[in-house]
């Protein structure tokens, strides 16, 4: 099984920034316009047949609460991609605390809809990872069993506030939740990679996100620690549309790990992280 466990399939029309942008270089622009309507909205059929042609079994979709930044994803966006293929999609929750008082009511709101993780976009929504702000849901997340994906690392969208993005501002957050499975989103990306790598290979309940990061260049990014001992502690994902899915498992294959590794890297270790990933979707 592959799992693309980061992608952000958003409503065009509640984009802050263009869609050259928001896509990027490296992203197939032609292939992602033609899964929209006239409207700015996912088209749920047009988005699965894009990730069954590219060999992906599991997408989990983000969405995010950062007008700071980006805009809006809703979770409500969402839910239509799971409709649609249920066996595919599974939906991420976002608080963001300068949006959702208390952050445990939306949180729960949003689980309750299916959501099997929750990201925290310090980057994106202006605010430490270990704010206390943020720490009734990081409790609510240990009481219900759901994993933690956090940004790290900075971004290039106007806005942003890179410095949030340290994910040593999360030993805070390891130390007053030991039970919390906690993933670190593009693995430290930029100037931070041998902190959250450190971070990973050190502590059992803590997962790198490789979204966003050439898979070729991982070798480079982790040298001080070897790629296999990076990838054991790692799930895959793309960060679509701004990467093309069918090309970066190619280059992970192509990094030589073993079959055994590289199906982890692909599939197993998230499988583990997101115990949702395995169960079909709920809604209450």
């Amino acid at each position: 099984m592959i799992v693309d466990a980061h992608v952000h399939v958003a409503h065009l029309a509640r984009l802050k920034v263009p869609w050259d942008q928001w896509i990027g270089p490296a992203g197939t622009a032609d292939a992602w316009a033609a899964c929209y309507d006239g409207e700015g909205a996912a088209i749920p059929e047009r988005v699965s047949a894009l990730f069954a042609g590219a060999g992906v079994d599991r997408v989990l979709l983000f969405c995010e609460y950062s007008p700071k930044a980006t805009g809006w994803q809703t979770i409500e966006d969402m839910l239509p991609l799971v409709d649609a293929d249920a066996d595919r999609f599974r939906i991420v929750a976002n608080v963001n605390p300068h949006v959702h008082h208390p952050v445990v009511t939306e949180l729960d709101r949003q689980l309750d809809l299916g959501a099997v993780a929750l990201k925290v976009h310090p980057v994106h929504a202006g605010i430490a990872p270990n704010d206390r702000e943020l720490y009734p849901a990081y409790a609510r997340c240990v009481e219900r069993g759901v994993p933690v994906i956090v940004h790290t690392g900075p971004s290039v969208f106007p806005g942003a506030s890179g410095r949030q993005g340290d994910p040593v501002l999360l030993d805070d957050v390891l130390r007053d939740f030991p039970g919390l499975t906690l993933v670190l989103a593009h693995g430290g990306r930029g100037w931070s990679y041998e902190a959250a790598a450190s971070m990973a290979l050190t502590r059992e309940n803590v997962w790198l996100d490789l979204a966003g990061l050439p898979p070729h260049k991982l070798p480079t990014y982790y040298e001080r620690f070897g790629i296999a001992r990076v990838a054991a502690k790692s799930v895959f994902g793309t960060d679509a549309p701004s990467a093309d899915p069918a090309r970066n498992i190619a280059a992970v294959r192509a990094l030589d790990l073993g079959d055994e590794l590289t199906a982890a890297l692909l599939g197993g270790n998230a499988l583990r992280v997101y115990p949702g990933l395995a169960e079909p979707p709920s809604r209450v």
